[in-house]
Formats: structure tokens, C-alpha cells, sequence
């Protein structure tokens, strides 16, 4: 049976990880984005070096952030895809430098290749969020079943090529949640403990204005899955469809969005800004909302 909103929100998350680690059980967890990329569409070159990539996660951390996610390809929309060595020498170096810094820092890869996660796995890496929901590269399926990481599974709607040209839904809620049935067990057939999964419904991928705004609007349909809820709003376009912002204004859309959901029960949120984030939910929780 589904919990009322109060008894949500008096339940915190916790989520185990690559190697049996648990992260929390807290009220909710921080994810800070960490994209090592040239094109990702709020933030991309600036931390292709490492020495820059490296400062940015001691600050995210520094704010608050759970976990680190870096990303070495960018999945905006109509994004183009490259090849996992690129993508592997992006992101590995970050990864190792980070853990030689902070040995116990939990870190996410932002990936959706099997041997770009296997690698970074191998190198302590202890969650894989996957965009495509092992729909890419099926060999992924046996690299989790192997190290049995945290997995983000979320929904798209196709790549990202293509996600945004035209996408259509019956009943967009019911069919992002039976598309979660159908991938879930999947995984757990394949060996991925249930312990490990959260699940992201996607904002952005392969959903117009008005399919992300019934997803925000019915979100506690998706916690009769019985999983942790993570979400991505972070300065994303639909604020751009709604309200008319560029990237770099959508800051205070982003905050009043996320607190939203966290007050109905979203407990896992990924942000560029986590130090506006971390206020924003430690306000939810001083008003005992």
C-alpha cells in the first residue's frame, strides 16, 4: 500500500552501493554534477582539465553533495554520441584523482557503455547512472550483475539524437512506470540486488513541456514501485519552455521545483548548484513540512 505524504516524508533514503556501502539512511541525498565534457549544455569545457575538475568536486563536496556524478558525454538533447575510449580518458583521470583526495567520496559515472563502467568500477567507482537503461549496451547488464553497484535506471525515450523529435505518450506516468516493471526485472533476473536500483523517471529525455510537467504533477504514483525516487531538474530546458530562461537563469526555478518534490517525497536530487540545494532542503526540513 502506497504511505500517505506525511509518513514519506518521515522516511529516509538509503542506498547501497558497489562494495556493500550504504549511503545514509538520510532525509534525502545530494547529487553533485560533475560533467567533464565540451558540450554539455549548462556547463560544458569548463572542467575538461583535470586540476578544474578536481576543484569542483572538493567544492560540491565541501557544499554538501552525497555523491559526485561525472559525466564524460554529453546526453542533451540532439548531442552527438563518442566512442568509450574518449570518453573513458575523460572521466578516469577525474575519478582517480578525486579518490586519491577523498578515499571515501562516493562516486557516480554518468554512462551507459559497459566497458566505460566496468573500468571506472574497477577504479572504485560505486554507482552507475545509466540514461539508457541498459538499452545501448546490453553488456552493461553483466558489469552490474558483476560488481553490483548503486544503478540509476532511468527512462528516455530513445537516445538522445533522437528523444526530442516529437515524442508521444497515451499516458505518459503509466507508461514511464511499465517500462520501470519491465527493466527491473530484468535486472534483478540478471543478479542486480533490488538494494541497489533507484529510479529516475527521466525529466527532459524524450518528454515534451507538458509530458515533464504531468510527471512532476503525479510523482507519488511512482513510489507504488517501491523504490527510491531520483530526479534530474537542474537548470533544464523545460524552464526554458515554461518561463522564457536561459541556462544560466533558471538557478531559482530549479530550487522551488526540486523542494516541491522533496516535500512530496523525491528523496535523491541531482544539481549543479548543491549548496543552494542543501539550504533549500534544510529549510524543508526546519518547517517540518
Amino acid at each position: 500500500m502506497q504511505p500517505d505524504r506525511a509518513d514519506r516524508h518521515k522516511n529516509k533514503v538509503e542506498w547501497i552501493v558497489r562494495g556493500g556501502r550504504v549511503i545514509g539512511p538520510a532525509p534525502f541525498l545530494v547529487v553533485g554534477i560533475l560533467n567533464v565534457t565540451p558540450d554539455s549544455f549548462f556547463d560544458g569545457g569548463l572542467y575538461q582539465e583535470t586540476p578544474a575538475a578536481l576543484d569542483k568536486a572538493c567544492l560540491l563536496m565541501g557544499h554538501g553533495a552525497d555523491i559526485i556524478d561525472i559525466g564524460g558525454e554529453s546526453t542533451r538533447p540532439f548531442s552527438l554520441r563518442i566512442d568509450a575510449e574518449t570518453e573513458l580518458k575523460r572521466v578516469q583521470p577525474v575519478l582517480e584523482n578525486i579518490l586519491e583526495k577523498h578515499p571515501d567520496a562516493n562516486i557516480s559515472i554518468d554512462t551507459y557503455k559497459a566497458s566505460v563502467a566496468s573500468e571506472c568500477l574497477a577504479s572504485g567507482a560505486a554507482i552507475i547512472n545509466d540514461v539508457s537503461a541498459c538499452r545501448f549496451d546490453h553488456g552493461l547488464l553483466d558489469v552490474l550483475a558483476h560488481f553490483k553497484p548503486g544503478y540509476v535506471l532511468m527512462h528516455s525515450l530513445g537516445d538522445p539524437r533522437t528523444m526530442q523529435n516529437n515524442p508521444k505518450y497515451l499516458d505518459v506516468v503509466r507508461e514511464i512506470m511499465a517500462f520501470f516493471d519491465e527493466r527491473l526485472n530484468l535486472l534483478v533476473k540478471k543478479g542486480l540486488p533490488e538494494s541497489r536500483v533507484v529510479i529516475d523517471p527521466g525529466i527532459g529525455f524524450g518528454k515534451t513541456l507538458v509530458h515533464n510537467l504531468e510527471i512532476m504533477r503525479r510523482i507519488e504514483e511512482f513510489f507504488s514501485l517501491g523504490f527510491p525516487l531520483y530526479l534530474g531538474l537542474s537548470n533544464k530546458s523545460l524552464w526554458g519552455a515554461l518561463l522564457k530562461l536561459e541556462p544560466e537563469c533558471r538557478g531559482t526555478a530549479t530550487q522551488v521545483a526540486l523542494t516541491l518534490m522533496a516535500a512530496r517525497g523525491v528523496r535523491v536530487h541531482r544539481v549543479h548548484d548543491v549548496q543552494s540545494t542543501v539550504n533549500s532542503l534544510r529549510i524543508l526540513q526546519g518547517t517540518g513540512f
